[in-house]
């Protein structure tokens, strides 16, 4: 546990040092070459690029000129992260509060203008493969991650501009997401307001907001519309417990932290609107998870199918699960093995490992600020426990 707790402490130290800024590894298009008119157009340029600067195994960002940036998911995972501590540490109640305070005022800075409600997205262009969405530009995913944590911090801190945060992010959820619709009239909430993928973990983040506000208000169309999107997840479930990313011929693979994100949603469903309809497909999808993405020193698998890469959004996402269902011992191994092979001096986490080599780059929103939020869950628990 002492290995843990400095492991954390040396991070902490670390993402605190930077400011909570730094690298990405969709952050490609923060180069300034990109504002020149023949690359700013080129959709095909624009995302090569981005793969080439994600996929090199050396840092080639200072080459581009591409600066640092301060993510708004970061700031929330750091929310979730000091919110956890609190929970540990509640001596430290004071300090982590002040902390939380300051990143909540600065995530309401970063809500883009012209949505129904509060939301966010990344602090970059991003070239996605079925949309391109400009810097700051929300999507459910980093809405939904963001709104998690203000949700804890609410409950850790009772702190009412956060829940008033989760409460009009439900607006953006409810009327500027695009929907897919079943024959049922179930459906899938889109990525972004610019699309209409299927991506389950994704239409799943906006599910756990409109429950757990639910919780709080008792709004009933909240249940409702988070009642028909889990109704389409669980239709697409495999019948060995699985979920593939997305409903796309491209998105069949089966990975960790995507289904991990499943899991967590689908049982905050359960839990904050008391339906428990869907209670058997959580517990297969739990006991599909446990049995193929661990290897038995605890090194995180990426896919249900294949080790590498071990990634650290994987990594961080399958504490926070492993803690979520009473699996600590299986998450102490994970975190250690993190720990061990992963982290370095600095306290900074590495992006991936693979096999023959390992990828040392610092990424501030992927590795850092999931792996703070991964590790303090993990604290919590084993601390709350004893």
């Amino acid at each position: 546990m002492k290995v843990i707790e400095k492991s954390l402490q040396d991070l902490v130290d670390y993402i605190e040092k930077e400011k909570y800024q730094g690298f990405d590894p969709y952050d490609g298009l923060r180069s300034p070459y990109f504002d020149l008119p023949l690359f700013r157009s080129n959709k095909t340029i624009r995302f090569c690029f981005q793969q080439v600067i994600k996929r090199s195994p050396i840092n080639l960002r200072r080459l581009f000129l591409i600066p640092k940036g301060l993510n708004p998911v970061t700031l929330g995972l750091c929310i979730q992260g000091y919110s956890m501590l609190t929970k540990a540490f509640p001596e430290k109640q004071t300090e982590y509060k002040i902390k939380v305070d300051a990143l909540i005022n600065e995530l309401e800075k970063l809500i883009p203008k012209g949505y129904s409600g509060a939301c966010w997205g990344y602090d970059f262009d991003w070239a996605a493969r079925y949309s391109n969405i400009p810097a700051y530009q929300p999507t459910i995913v980093a809405t939904g991650i963001i709104t998690n944590s203000l949700f804890i911090a609410y409950e850790v801190f009772e702190n009412k501009k956060a829940l008033d945060l989760c409460k009009s992010a439900c607006e953006f959820i409810l009327k500027d997401i695009n929907r897919t619709f079943d024959e049922e009239k179930n459906f899938c909430f889109s990525y972004s307001p610019f699309d209409h993928q299927e991506v389950f973990n994704a239409s799943m983040k906006g599910v756990r907001l409109l429950a757990q506000v639910y919780s709080v208000t008792k709004n009933e169309i909240l249940k409702t519309e988070a009642k028909k999107a889990t109704a389409f997840l669980i239709k697409y479930q495999r019948n060995d417990g699985a979920w593939v990313y997305s409903r796309s011929k491209t998105g069949i693979w089966v990975d960790n932290y995507h289904t991990g994100y499943i899991l967590d949603c689908l049982d905050e469903f359960i839990k904050r609107t008391g339906d428990d309809t869907y209670k058997e497909n959580l517990k297969k999808g739990c006991a599909y998870y446990f049995d193929h993405f661990f290897e038995n020193n605890g090194m995180p698998r990426f896919y249900d199918n294949k080790t590498y890469p071990v990634d650290c959004t994987a990594a961080s996402q399958s504490l926070l699960t492993l803690t979520r269902f009473n699996n600590t011992e299986q998450a102490a191994k994970t975190a250690t093995w993190m720990i061990d092979n992963m982290q370095n001096e600095e306290g900074y986490f590495y992006f991936r490992k693979f096999k023959n080599y390992t990828v040392k780059q610092s990424f501030m929103r992927w590795s850092n600020a999931w792996m703070f939020a991964g590790i303090a869950t993990l604290i919590c628990k084993i601390k709350n426990a004893n």
